[in-house]
């Protein structure tokens, strides 16, 4: 098979794996309130649906782009896929939301499988020289379908119920699973050294599980005794992992990568990126539907420019690492994100929609920027038998990030007003006056555009040319 055949393929599968991931998590949320009814659950089991999924992913990420690394990219990427079809299909005939919820962690184990792989199977195919357009199309392939997302999730779950959702993705789960099976693609030789470090990805594991299921539950429950212990533990067990790491003869994170000022900034502007722009989308929806009256579908579009210039802005991306590095193109795309959200931070009761617009296409060309350039980084500037690895610690970010954003944007906002920063649901009314909610949304806001500032600091340690990112 020629090179050119194989890396197409090998992008056509990146990018179609990374597309039903990405369209999973958005056609759901749609869904849940149906799912709810019909499944006569309550709105904490619904919840569970989502929270065990993304701690099943979170916690294995890491170890599964490991397995990569050790048994072929190949082999897992169709193992995830495989088993990503047969637990949407099972959760499609689930009779009860315990079903439901077992078979959504199952389903995030598969795809914590297949989710590093397709960073892995790209870093594998291509020189790093030639990384940057492929992962560009693949950013925009997970922004157009979170933008396609909700309507498709919408139109399903209206016409076919929501188990439609769930079946949406096994076709193309299957088919590229089965391509990944049977078509002999030639793969560079592995490693002869990798070892599967199991007390390490433990360690990481119960760190990122405590961590994860504390920021799930502070817009729930608040700051509790119960949060403090698990944000303990998760300290505990992350600090063990790091001298586990330090002393272990084959640890799951290479010190060449742990070490490496460019791959630690680039994950740190990951997560700030990913928080400040998730956590700001997570207030702007409840100032659109509960203070500007908008239904979904108007608040929706309110949001689109985001997500289109996520599409059309990954591919521009790459082309500006090319000529001006990775280092002005992510902190350039950082600042634009940051001023995204603070002209946000700056809407009231009269906000136009050409305002409101204007504030997502910032935010939205800023975030694609970020996502591109950081991930390039972190690809190639790891060793290709680390590709794994490295991929996994970038879909890490990728979790975590969105997660903690969520959780710093309801806090901000129970210290900015009175009372709760949400109400039971998406468009059900705001618990306190909108003059209060715009204030504390205001300064709410403003905090997450100095993260989004703050991350463009980390933008100093990253390569200042594309010359300077990758291994041979």
């Amino acid at each position: 098979m020629s090179s050119r055949r194989h890396q197409n393929l090998t992008l056509v599968g990146s990018v179609t794996g990374a597309v039903i991931v990405a369209l999973d998590g958005t056609v759901l949320t749609v869904a849940q309130p149906t799912m709810q009814r019909d499944l006569h659950a309550s709105f904490t089991q619904v919840q569970w649906a989502s929270t065990g999924y993304l701690i099943a992913v979170a916690s294995l990420l890491v170890f599964a782009g490991r397995l990569g690394d050790r048994y072929g990219h190949r082999q897992v990427f169709a193992v995830g896929s495989l088993g990503f079809a047969v637990t949407s299909a099972g959760i499609g005939l689930a009779p009860g939301i315990d079903w439901v919820i077992g078979l959504r962690v199952a389903q995030g184990v598969f795809g914590a499988l297949l989710q590093p792989a397709t960073l892995g199977m790209l870093r594998a195919a291509y020189p790093p020289d030639r990384l940057g357009m492929p992962i560009a199309l693949r950013t925009s392939a997970i922004g157009l379908a979170a933008a396609a997302g909700p309507v498709v999730g919408g139109a399903l779950t209206a016409h076919f119920g929501w188990r439609a959702v769930f079946f949406l993705g096994v076709a193309p789960a299957l088919v590229i699973g089965v391509l990944a099976l049977v078509v002999r693609i030639p793969a560079p030789e592995r490693a002869a050294d990798v070892r599967l470090d199991l007390p390490g990805a433990l360690l990481l594991a119960v760190a990122l599980v405590c961590l994860v299921h504390t920021l799930v539950s502070i817009p729930e429950t608040g700051w509790t005794t119960a949060i403090t212990l698990q944000l303990a533990a998760a300290t505990a067990a992350g600090g063990a992992f790091f001298h586990h790491v330090r002393r272990a003869a084959h640890p799951l994170v290479p010190p060449s990568v742990l070490r490496s000022a460019a791959v630690a900034s680039a994950l740190g502007i990951l997560v700030a990126a990913s928080a400040s722009v998730f956590g700001a989308l997570f207030v702007g929806t409840y100032f659109l539907q509960d203070v500007l009256a908008l239904d979904p579908l108007q608040s929706g579009l309110r949001a689109l420019p985001l997500a289109v210039m996520m599409v059309l802005g990954a591919p521009v991306a790459a082309v500006l690492v090319r000529r001006y590095g990775p280092r002005r193109t992510a902190g350039a795309g950082m600042a634009l994100l940051a001023l995204g959200i603070f002209l946000f931070a700056r809407l009231d009761r009269a906000a136009a929609a050409a305002e409101i617009g204007g504030c997502f296409l910032a935010m939205g060309a800023g975030f694609g920027a970020v996502m591109v350039t950081a991930t390039a980084v972190v690809v190639r500037h790891a060793p290709v038998e680390h590709a794994g690895v490295a991929g996994g610690l970038q879909q890490t970010a990728m979790n975590v990030g969105p997660t903690l954003g969520v959780a710093a944007a309801t806090m901000l906002m129970s210290l900015a007003g009175p009372g709760s920063a949400t109400g039971p649901a998406h468009g059900d009314g705001p618990r306190w006056p909108d003059g209060a909610f715009v204030t504390a949304m205001g300064s709410t806001l403003a905090a997450l555009a100095a993260v989004a500032a703050l991350g463009a600091l980390l933008a100093v340690k990253l390569p200042v040319s594309r010359a300077d990112t990758g291994h041979g």
